[in-house]
């Protein structure tokens, strides 16, 4: 691979998404497209941020596609759990985006969401590691091996993991916690820049160090970081 594409959380901002998609141009067969999770909720185009990723690794030789809490979440509800949760922290814009109303029904949502669309949240990793970076959705925890992080700390990790002086020998590049723009240091990359609440959208390419960043499309209250 010549060069990583990192996508920052889309949160279903599909046009967003795509304004990045034609911005950036990766080589289909030469570099990597790689997703740090949250595709959905908040937004109201996550069946169509999925759909496109789908389409983007049928006709793209290396695309790494890896778990949010957000899917996560998603999957909590279609197994009967936590509906409430899914449904309060952004759950509805993305049942509504798959046709599924009030009352979001569970039978309804797993009639509705695609089979392949089901599969794809199913079988989304929670890390990927290449020769100079880590790449996870929230982050890792300190004096832990890759191989035994836990779900908690790859899909929800933040306070704790913000506070910590991480060194696990390369740089660590993780989303999930929105700042305005790129937060940039020694061993540790995060950018979610709040593509949902009006923010950007960004795409970190490596080795470059380059920041490629569209606007985000507002559809959910901010709660940033560096506010």
């Amino acid at each position: 691979m010549k060069k990583i594409f990192v996508v920052g959380d889309i949160h279903g901002c599909h046009q967003s998404l795509l304004m990045l998609l034609d911005r950036i141009k990766p080589d289909f067969e030469e570099d990597c497209l790689l997703f740090l999770g949250d595709y959905i909720d908040r937004g109201t185009g996550s069946m169509q941020v999925v759909e496109e990723i789908l389409r983007l690794r049928k006709e793209m030789r290396h695309v790494i596609t890896l778990m949010g809490n957000h899917e996560q979440m998603l999957l909590n509800y279609l197994a009967g759990r936590d509906k409430g949760m899914f449904l309060e922290v952004g759950g509805i814009p993305t049942l509504e985006s798959y046709g599924v109303n009030s009352p979001y029904d569970i039978g309804e949502a797993q009639e509705r969401i695609p089979r392949k669309h089901q599969l794809f949240f199913n079988e989304l990793l929670t890390s990927w590691e290449s020769e100079s970076h880590i790449f996870v959705h929230a982050g890792l925890q300190p004096g832990v091996h890759l191989s035994q992080q836990s779900r908690q700390w790859l899909l929800w990790g933040r306070e704790r993991y913000l506070s910590s002086q991480p060194d696990f020998g390369k740089p660590v590049v993780s989303g999930h916690t929105p700042f305005r723009e790129p937060l940039v240091e020694e061993n540790r990359i995060i950018i979610d820049t709040g593509a949902v609440y009006g923010g950007k959208l960004t795409c970190l390419i490596l080795p470059d160090m380059e920041f490629v960043q569209v606007p985000g499309e507002s559809h959910w209250q901010a709660s940033w970081r560096d506010g």
